[in-house]
């Protein structure tokens, strides 16, 4: 067994030096990713100077808990540009449908756009999606704005961020693959399997095999980078992160070099995993 298996979080804190922060439940999870948007859209607002974040979809029941936020406490998002991290590509090369249960575009119009408060002032042509052929496109977006203020992730099972999926380090160096920037990528086996199992109950078959994705350029010069982990299989994935050495082959190990990192979690995430038949 991997000894880093056995490490509690006060050990991993110590060795990797690096803000760890637990909470008791996957709402308090939520609340803590809709409250952190919040205060950085506040803060920005404060100085007279727009919001601009990177967000991803899942963790996915955040985006109700900040609109129930704003409706207790209304905010100018007006001046608020949202980059999405990824979506879904079908074998014809285009965005999977809007109506598909499976897009990420169709989960935000339902979860966010569509029961936003109009007088909060969102502006639907400030929200971004990376689309197959205007990746580019997409990372100019962000470099005209003058970059990214703050960005929320998940880990994925072979510790993707976003979709960046990993790549062996004999192909490419660590610091070669943190610079790339958004594209279309091919998804691995485990991630097509991990997806199915959390979206679709195991229908493997029915999960894209491509996303367009953000870069790892964009995600890493984000002002600061906040990293959530919820899900029962992240008990082993955020000790990986956090203590194997920085590499293309686990790409959340790379985020370790940000100035402004933090890995929250939920309490059954970061206790040491149990090894048992099940």
């Amino acid at each position: 067994m991997n000894s880093i298996y056995s490490l509690t979080v006060e050990e991993i804190r110590r060795s990797s030096g690096k803000a760890i922060e637990v909470v008791e439940h996957d709402i308090d999870l939520y609340y803590h990713m809709a409250l952190s948007m919040y205060e950085a859209i506040e803060d920005r607002n404060a100085a007279g100077e727009a919001s601009t974040c990177i967000l991803p979809v899942g963790p996915v029941f955040q985006y109700r808990r900040f609109i129930q936020l704003l409706k207790r406490r209304p905010l100018d998002l007006s001046r608020l540009f949202i980059f999405f991290m990824d979506e879904y590509v079908g074998e014809d090369g285009k965005w999977i449908d809007r109506t598909s249960p499976l897009s990420f575009r169709g989960f935000i119009q339902r979860e966010l756009t569509d029961p936003m408060p109009p007088e909060m002032g969102l502006q639907k042509n400030h929200i971004f999606f990376p689309e197959p052929g205007k990746t580019e496109e997409y990372d100019e977006r962000i470099d005209d704005l003058g970059g990214i203020m703050f960005c929320h992730a998940g880990v994925g099972i072979v510790g993707h961020l976003a979709f960046n999926e990993p790549i062996d380090e004999r192909e490419i160096t660590a610091e070669a693959f943190a610079d790339l920037p958004s594209r279309v990528v091919t998804l691995t086996p485990q991630t097509i399997t991990i997806n199915a199992d959390t979206a679709l109950r195991g229908a493997v078959e029915e999960i894209p095999k491509s996303a367009a994705t953000v870069g790892m350029r964009q995600i890493l010069g984000a002002q600061t980078l906040r990293i959530y982990f919820n899900r029962a299989w992240q008990n082993a994935v955020w000790r990986k992160a956090l203590m194997l050495d920085p590499t293309s082959e686990f790409p959340a190990t790379l985020a370790r070099n940000h100035p402004d990192v933090r890995y929250i979690m939920t309490e059954s995430v970061a206790a040491p995993p149990e090894f048992a038949l099940k």
